[in-house]
């Protein structure tokens, strides 16, 4: 008589790999990514903000206004003049009263130039101490007060 053949016992069904067990590998670097577009988007949106609030702020609507209607500006810089990118200072005005200390960069077709603002709010009035204008370059100042 032959003995029956033996065989070994049936393994046991692995299941399907899960969607994570698939996928981590382009899901991670998506997620970290993601998040520093995120963070970056955040900043900016926060840069942007601030910067906006300086450049449409009274004293530089004006100090720009005053510098556009500038002749001897107009003849260093020439027309158009634009207004730069970048304003820095400070800006602090609750109700009637403030100060503000702002540089401006403005360019035009034939060179660059920074309006230096210094301003003083009281009783909703804007005063200015000092509205010069610096050509790059040049150590000569403007005054752009009437």
């Amino acid at each position: 008589m032959i003995p029956a053949p033996s065989f070994p016992p049936p393994m046991p069904h692995q299941p399907p790999p899960g969607w994570w067990s698939r996928n981590w590998k382009w899901c991670v670097p998506t997620l970290v990514v993601s998040t520093l577009v995120l963070i970056a988007g955040f900043f900016a949106m926060i840069f942007f903000a601030v910067f906006g609030l300086l450049k449409s702020s009274e004293p530089a609507q004006e100090a720009l206004a005053k510098a556009m209607a500038n002749p001897q500006l107009q003849s260093e810089i020439g027309t158009p003049i634009a207004e730069g990118l970048m304003v820095s200072g400070n800006i602090s005005a609750s109700n009637s009263s403030g100060r503000a200390n702002l540089d401006i960069p403005v360019s035009g077709p034939k060179g660059k130039a920074n309006i230096h603002v210094e301003a003083r709010k009281t009783t909703g009035v804007w005063t200015y101490s000092t509205l010069e204008a610096t050509i790059k370059g040049k150590p000569q100042r403007i005054d752009l007060r009437p």
